[in-house]
């Protein structure tokens, strides 16, 4: 098992994760930002990870710049994505207002951004590449976008994310692979995504999961590091205990 130096905030930590070449390992080179991670993928390149809030990420890679459900308020939370540089990729799981948001797709677009999400927010936003699940896009060389099945399985509440409509991303670079699950519950798909370095997992019924399906889903899943996001009111201040006996590292960050 070897062991990195992880720097969160203005603090550093010391986290160990296995699976050799394949651990999700983080650099302690720079002082980051408290919602700032840094991991290494298995060619020794870095991958950071901003918390934006709610499902809204940003992933910066060799300079480019991806940008995951950018939405620009949310309630009294909002992102100033006019002081951000403009996205590369956007990836939209989904048409809801607090993952799709034409403003701040609007703020990221240069003339070389791709726009990457579902039929229904492809023909909402007029252009962008549309991904059904089970469908793999070559971004780049050392970069691949794999759409996955994300759904509400809970009787009454199939309707808020019906199956077969939405997707979840599992983003590949350079090696690391980041799972980015958009707005579901504890489908039996997860146990079949293959490795996965860093998981972020939805906790807010009745639209995704509660803490127990969140639990269950990070056991199927087994990444090397969890956030919790989309998370709103709901208490996620268990998981790290919880998840710990199974060797999952459990971060919390701003995803209200």
């Amino acid at each position: 098992m070897a062991c990195a130096v992880a720097a969160v905030g203005l603090n550093t930590h010391t986290a160990c994760a296995g699976g050799g070449e394949r651990a999700a390992t983080a650099s302690a080179d720079t002082e980051l930002p408290a919602n700032a991670d840094v991991f290494q993928t298995p060619g020794g390149k870095q991958v950071t990870l901003y918390a934006l809030m709610h499902a809204s990420v940003r992933i910066v890679y060799e300079g480019v710049e991806i940008e995951v459900d950018p939405v620009s308020r949310l309630g009294d939370r909002s992102v100033d994505y006019t002081a951000l540089p403009r996205a590369r990729y956007i990836l939209v799981t989904h048409e809801h207002a607090d993952h799709f948001d034409t403003t701040a797709i609007g703020l990221l677009t240069a003339a070389d951004t791709q726009v990457v999400t579902n039929a229904r927010c492809s023909q909402m936003l007029g252009r962008g590449t549309a991904m059904a699940n089970g469908d793999t896009l070559h971004l780049a060389p050392d970069i691949t976008v794999e759409a996955v099945p994300a759904y509400n399985t809970t009787p009454g509440r199939e309707k808020f994310h019906p199956r077969g409509r939405d997707n979840g991303f599992v983003l590949t670079i350079d090696g690391l692979r980041i799972y980015l699950a958009g707005d579901t519950e504890d489908i039996p798909e997860m146990a079949s995504l293959g490795t996965i370095d860093v998981a972020l997992l939805p906790c807010n019924q009745p639209y995704t999961m509660t803490p127990d399906q969140l639990v269950h889903a990070a056991r199927m899943v087994r990444p090397r590091v969890l956030f919790p996001y989309h998370y709103g009111t709901t208490d996620v201040s268990a998981l790290p205990a919880l998840l710990q006996p199974d060797g999952i590292e459990v971060r919390i960050r701003e995803y209200q």
